[in-house]
């Protein structure tokens, strides 16, 4: 018989691991709480560092899947189930499978920023998250602010939600330093006039044409990187954001007024994977993210014979990264099941 893969999650990890294992002869069923496959992917504007359009790069990751491959969409998994030696895995809404193997793919959640009020996002109408400026970029419409003017200052907040000990995420998210440098570059080609800044702890380029990237920031679009730590914001009569911050390589405080403030949302541990591991008894390494069977030799492995893992659900990935470990997945469980 044909055997049967479940994969959980249809963000670019589920849909690249399940287009492999379906072309290595699997029958494969992907599914997707939400009503549309695409994940994290289907709003983001443009993916670095090449600028490369979201929209574009899900339209061709889906174009890439085998007609054959069952997508159940709008289905929150509720149970799974180890029995003898396959598993039952069942929705809210009545669907049930039975699988000789599952894949979870289910991806990550962005730090919510209103835990850290002294940013001030949903206070200040000017102070907004990455995501937020991705959705306005996508928009198409001219670049304003929440009063309708174009900002003449902008400024990028790096490490909001991670490597902080106050929310307890010790972390790093590895996408939000390259993913300001990319926003702002966007930024100053929209508003050629605007001064931008990048408030940063330590600037983490560990990717490919990423310090390429951040060199052309600076030398050709003239954006000023400050390293330091926001203390807090304020809004000022006009609804500007007055930001104070310490610059720790001149060893001075701050004081700088920006029409626009935006905040680099980390990633974090999803609650709903919590109750997917805790059914399978899958064990979770101090960042929340699930442990694998061993992170140098076995990444895409678990404890539990038959279970893998691919994607950001085992930590924070870029895009590129989430693509090579879903492929990988897909190899490591052809070699289980044959």
């Amino acid at each position: 018989m044909q055997k049967h893969i479940v994969v959980i999650g249809a963000g670019p990890a589920g849909l690249e691991s399940s287009a492999n294992l379906s072309n290595l002869g699997f029958r494969v069923t992907l599914v997707e709480k939400e009503e549309v496959t695409g994940g994290h992917l289907n709003k983001w504007h443009a993916l670095f560092p090449s600028l490369a359009s979201g929209k574009h790069t899900i339209e061709a990751i889906v174009k890439g899947l085998n007609p054959g491959i069952k997508i159940q969409t709008a289905t929150k998994v509720t149970g799974i189930e180890a029995v003898n030696d396959y598993f039952t895995v069942s929705g809210h809404n009545g669907w049930q499978e039975k699988a000789d193997a599952v894949v979870l793919t289910t991806g990550f959640q962005l730090f919510d920023s209103h835990r850290k009020e002294e940013y001030g996002y949903g206070i200040y109408e000017n102070v907004i998250t990455s995501a937020d400026l991705e959705k306005q970029f996508a928009s198409g419409k001219e670049f304003v602010n929440r009063q309708g003017k174009k900002p003449e200052r902008v400024g990028f907040v790096h490490c909001v939600g991670s490597r902080d000990e106050k929310v307890n995420n010790l972390h790093c998210s590895k996408v939000c330093c390259i993913t300001a440098v990319k926003q702002a570059i966007e930024v100053k080609q929209m508003i050629p006039e605007a001064d931008v800044f990048c408030f940063y702890m330590d600037l983490r380029m560990f990717g490919r044409h990423y310090e390429e990237l951040y060199k052309q920031a600076q030398e050709k679009y003239n954006i000023q990187f400050i390293r330091g730590r926001l203390s807090e914001s304020t809004e000022d009569k006009d609804g500007n954001i007055i930001v104070k911050v310490e610059d720790t390589l001149l060893g001075k405080p701050l004081r700088i007024k920006v029409g626009l403030l935006v905040l680099m949302a980390g990633m974090e541990f999803p609650p709903a994977t919590k109750a997917l591991t805790n059914m399978l008894g899958l064990k979770n390494v101090s960042d929340g993210f699930i442990q694998p069977l061993d992170e140098v030799l076995h990444s895409n492995l678990t404890e539990i014979p038959g279970v893998f893992i691919a994607g950001t659900c085992s930590g924070p990935k870029s895009v590129s990264d989430t693509m090579a470990d879903a492929r990988s997945a897909a190899l490591a469980v052809a070699e289980y099941l044959k």
